[in-house]
Formats: C-alpha cells, sequence, structure tokens
C-alpha cells in the first residue's frame, strides 16, 4: 500500500473497513473457539474432579479466548475510530474554521454597529438636554457644541481660589480663623 494514499479520504476509508472487517472476523473466530473450548472441557472429567471442578476449569480456560475476541472487537472498534477523528480533526477542519472565521467577523460587525449607534444615541441624548429639544442634526454627524454665551462671564466659580497652580490669589484666611483656640494645643 502506498503511504500517500492513506492520506487521503478514501485511501484511510478502504484500510480502516479492511481492518474492522479482519478484525470483526478474527473476534467472530475467537468466540466460536472459546465456546469449543468450554462446551469440550465441561465435557472432560479428569480424576479427582469435584462437584464444579469441570465447569470452573472449562471457564478459566475459555476466558482467555473470550479477552482475545474482545480486544478484537476493541480493535474494530478503534479502526472506526481513527477513521472518524481522522475525518473530524483533518478533512473537515478547513471548513469548520472558515464557518467560526465567518461567524467571529459577523459579530464583530454587529458589535461595532451596535457601539456606533449605542454613541449616536448618547450624543443625541447630550445635545437634546443641551439645547433642551430636539436636535436638528443628520443622523451620523457630529452635533455642535452650545455657544458661548452658554458660559457666563461671572461664574461664581470663581470667588473661590483654585487648588494648586490657580492664578487667583491665596485666600486671606486660615483655618485658626474658624476655630476660638487659634491652632494652640492643651
Amino acid at each position: 500500500m502506498d503511504i500517500n494514499q492513506l492520506f487521503t479520504d478514501e485511501g484511510l476509508r478502504a484500510f480502516t473497513a479492511q481492518m474492522r472487517d479482519q478484525h470483526m472476523k478474527d473476534a467472530q473466530q475467537y468466540g466460536q473457539i472459546a465456546d469449543i473450548i468450554r462446551r469440550r472441557l465441561e465435557n472432560e472429567k479428569i480424576d479427582g474432579d469435584r462437584w464444579m471442578s469441570r465447569k470452573l476449569r472449562a471457564w478459566k480456560v475459555s476466558r482467555q479466548v473470550k479477552a482475545m475476541q474482545k480486544a478484537s472487537e476493541g480493535a474494530a472498534s478503534s479502526a472506526e475510530a481513527l477513521y472518524a477523528t481522522y475525518r473530524n480533526e483533518v478533512l473537515e477542519l478547513p471548513q469548520r474554521r472558515a464557518v467560526a472565521a465567518a461567524r467571529k467577523a459577523e459579530r464583530k460587525q454587529n458589535r461595532q454597529a451596535a457601539a456606533g449607534a449605542a454613541v449616536a444615541k448618547s450624543l443625541e441624548k447630550s445635545v437634546t438636554s443641551l439645547t433642551g429639544g430636539p436636535t436638528q442634526q443628520v443622523p451620523g454627524q457630529i452635533p455642535q457644541a452650545r455657544p458661548a454665551e452658554f458660559v457666563s462671564p461671572d461664574s461664581p466659580w470663581g470667588q473661590w481660589p483654585m487648588a494648586s497652580g490657580g492664578d487667583h490669589a491665596a485666600p486671606t484666611s486660615t483655618i485658626n480663623d474658624y476655630f476660638p483656640n487659634g491652632g494652640q494645643q492643651r
């Protein structure tokens, strides 16, 4: 047999079918031989045998042949499993990967579309809340910010000094001005 033919679908199918049939034929023969051995030994009397000695002896000998039958049936199953595994892991793998890649691309596209819709909805809500009404914007465009008159020049925040590095003057009072002890310890 050409080893390269073994790596084709038809070649491996033929090989595994041949091995399966051979092992099943062997298993059938082992089963027949085990029955013949058991029946023959059950009828053969040896001097000194007790009540169940013949049946026990026949069972001990025939179970070895039954083990061979079971091993052959397992080999036949393994031959079928070889073909099924080869087909699943080698022959059908490129097709499964292509389907998985297409599903992944579709999920990614759907995720991006959902994210874009969520951003557009968020921007629309922001513009609506800032303008006080529905927008006149075209969907898909970035809404414009409010005009400069929205921020009043006399902001109440200007009366308090900035945290570190601000342009405002330092406060005229300290923490000690708020407590009667003036910071003295007892």
